[in-house]
């Protein structure tokens, strides 16, 4: 994601290489989901979404993203 920090929004970007189930989640540093960014169905390509913290605090956040049977996470620090 960039920028990280944020403070409010912040863009994620990637790639899916096979068409599936996707979803996108923003958890706080104590594992509870926070946002749900994407859930649906979504062909290959590249995809940049913003995602809106301004209802959140300040703090550490890690986003996951989920197709098929790849996940990956990555952390992300807002800062107000």
């Amino acid at each position: 994601n960039y920028p990280n920090p944020f403070n409010p929004s912040t863009n994620i970007r990637f790639k899916i290489s096979e068409a599936g189930l996707t979803t996108l989640k923003i958890y706080n540093i104590l594992g509870q989901e926070v946002a749900e960014v994407i859930n649906e169905f979504v062909e290959p390509g590249s995809y940049e979404i913003q995602f809106d913290a301004s209802s959140l605090s300040s703090g550490i956040y890690f986003y996951r993203l989920s197709v098929n049977d790849f996940i990956a996470s990555k952390k992300m620090i807002l800062i107000k």
